[in-house]
């Protein structure tokens, strides 16, 4: 048989403030007070782990390399392994008009430097960080690659 314990009263926030004066259309800071000592910290991490997972956004969900079996292979003439560069992939942030599922694609045969701007995007996703560096290619070299990319939380 247990016996009941007895917590003593918490202080609990009693105001929620707005900081008007850095507050923009994308940005506020906001501060819940007071706390006991040491709940702010918990509070707070919790907090923004659970809006962080709300956000919505566009990413790349998968990915076809011409000529690449599997994750772990290798590309004549290409630097990178296929692990580093499917990193790098998920790396480029897009822009999104909708919430259709599509298909973009980086076609090009040079030497050099292949960044995100080298993504063949279209009217619905376009490509935000252009100079992402997906791969390089030390020879000239046909680097042909497609993927899906989605909208989705988290």
């Amino acid at each position: 048989m247990s016996t009941p314990v007895k917590l003593a009263r918490f202080e609990l926030p009693n105001r929620l403030l707005r900081d008007e004066d850095t507050a923009t259309d994308t940005y506020a800071q906001f501060s819940a007070e007071p706390f006991e000592r040491g709940y702010g910290h918990t509070v707070g991490n919790s907090l923004r782990r659970v809006l962080l997972s709300s956000l919505e956004g566009a990413s790349i969900t998968s990915v076809r390399i011409a000529g690449v079996q599997h994750e772990f292979s290798s590309l004549p003439g290409v630097v990178e392994d296929v692990t580093d560069i499917v990193l790098n992939l998920k790396k480029v942030k897009f822009h999104h008009n909708d919430k259709e599922p599509r298909i973009l694609s980086i076609k090009v045969e040079k030497e050099g430097v292949i960044t995100a701007g080298d993504i063949i995007d279209d009217h619905i996703y376009q490509v935000v960080n252009k100079d992402q560096v997906i791969c390089v290619l030390d020879k000239k070299v046909k680097f042909d690659c497609e993927f899906e990319v989605r909208v989705g939380r988290g």
